[in-house]
């Protein structure tokens, strides 16, 4: 990469243009439609006006939410190149008597305002992977916990139907769970291979567990074996990316050869303080974005993406408000780091 190129990659970065920065990493972020990107990401004179407000209660307070219409993701592919899409964790796309349910309504909305060369990731409904749920300010075992059936028919073959290539992954997010709760790291991989054995060879599965005691040499063994790729989440109880990555056999496992890391919150920070103190999400926000863990976590995904490169493989960086204050500027600060290291490597 020449000089002049790299120049110009910096000023598209400045622009919050991210696309084909690195041949080995893509941008996105965990959502979009934030009222906060008007004049980041979203053209003002399109958007300013059409911004809708919904109430969300956390953590005591009440916070307003602003967002633009989903046709704005035409307006955000101009700016990324991967789109992971979170509303899917709550509700399959199909629901009672295998009708098309809400969730299967606005991703069809997506479908038809994305370009034909979007790529999106989309999260795995909590329906099937969480092994509780809360109900009634109570954590209940999960009846449909690993439903294979269920869930192919529900949510993975009307998410193909509907996106077809533009579905690129499907992300598979399981809660946080105290050793005594768990299943051996063993036993949890007997359970978990019962399960994606009967699963469709694509898209891509990737994995996020959030309980370190579960994320031991056999599991990533078994990761390997079946092609699944392994998350890794910038997360409140979750070690550092570095530590993950050691813990991988410093392997990246995906059968694609495309790798996921999340940028969701500080580490030892809980989701409701990473969100009171982000929100608007319309710019970095100093207890956030300048901490030493801040820099620690551009650094690990910096690092990520060499590891990526040496590997011939795909990094999608995918970051969340909660993490910096303002994602889009999470990424340009990922993005000059990596150019960074580019020039150092010249």
């Amino acid at each position: 990469m020449d000089p002049a190129s790299i120049q110009d990659r910096r000023a598209a970065v400045d622009a919050y243009d991210f696309r084909g920065l690195h041949p080995h990493v893509r941008f996105g972020t965990a959502s979009d439609r934030y009222g906060g990107w008007i004049g980041q990401i979203y053209p003002p004179e399109r958007y300013a006006d059409r911004v809708s407000t919904r109430s969300r209660k956390m953590g005591g307070r009440t916070f307003t939410e602003r967002r633009v219409p989903i046709e704005s993701v035409r307006d955000y592919f101009e700016h990324f190149e991967v789109l992971e899409i979170d509303f899917t964790f709550y509700r399959p796309l199909l629901e009672e008597g295998d009708e098309p349910g809400s969730n299967y309504f606005v991703l069809s909305n997506y479908a038809d305002h994305a370009p034909e060369n979007a790529s999106f990731l989309l999260k795995a409904p909590q329906k099937f992977f969480a092994r509780s749920l809360r109900r009634d300010g109570q954590f209940v075992d999960n009846p449909s916990f690993l439903d294979a059936t269920s869930y192919v028919e529900t949510f993975h073959e009307p998410a193909l139907d509907l996106l077809g290539d533009r579905l690129d992954g499907i992300i598979f997010q399981q809660e946080y769970q105290r050793v005594g709760d768990s299943p051996s790291p063993e036993e949890n991989v007997d359970q978990l291979d019962d399960f994606f054995g009967a699963l469709p060879g694509t898209p891509q599965s990737h994995i996020e567990l959030r309980s370190e005691h579960l994320l031991k040499g056999p599991y990533f063994d078994w990761l390997a074996a079946r092609g699944l790729g392994h998350v890794f989440s910038h997360w409140t109880w979750l070690p550092p990316i570095r530590r993950q990555w050691a813990l991988t056999g410093e392997r990246l496992t995906a059968e694609n050869e495309q790798v996921v890391t999340r940028l969701l919150t500080p580490r030892d920070m809980k989701y409701a303080e990473a969100y009171a103190t982000a929100h608007p999400f319309e710019e970095p926000t100093p207890e956030l974005s300048e901490t030493e863990q801040a820099r620690d976590m551009v650094l690990d995904t910096t690092a990520l993406a060499f590891r990526a490169e040496a590997q011939n493989a795909l990094l999608n960086v995918v970051a969340n408000n909660r993490a910096w204050g303002n994602a889009p500027d999470l990424n340009r600060a990922i993005a000059h780091r990596i150019l960074d290291e580019v020039e150092n490597r010249e």
